[in-house]
């Protein structure tokens, strides 16, 4: 026998059930996260307003800061900033009510598996 052959484990039926079976419940309990993940989006719609507004701030003010090295130049792009941050508020929550409870969810299932 090859070692590759030796590695194969052959299963009875009944192991093959549990593993079946403990996939099953492994898909049940992620997509209950999931759910719960995109119950606490909606629920908590100010707090994930007021982390997209502290990550605006800090990253236009960083971009602009490194782009921009004229103190004139950089002063007009962060007054631009200020007056596009409700249109990037808008479609940073949709985009984060969309996808962020799938990536998180995904996220923390890598954690979890080995």
């Amino acid at each position: 026998m090859t070692p590759a052959e030796k590695s194969v484990k052959i299963l009875t039926p009944a192991e093959k059930e549990r593993i079946e079976q403990d996939e099953r419940m492994e898909q049940e309990r992620m997509h209950d996260v999931l759910l719960m993940l995109q119950h606490l989006v909606e629920r908590e719609d100010a707090t994930v307003k007021i982390i997209l507004d502290c990550l605006y701030d800090v990253g236009s003010v960083n971009l602009i800061n490194d782009k921009f090295r004229s103190p004139s130049l950089n002063g007009i792009m962060k007054s631009i900033a200020k007056m596009s941050k409700p249109v990037f508020r808008m479609v940073a929550l949709r985009w984060f009510k969309k996808n962020c409870p799938q990536l998180i969810a995904d996220w923390l299932h890598s954690k979890v598996s080995f």
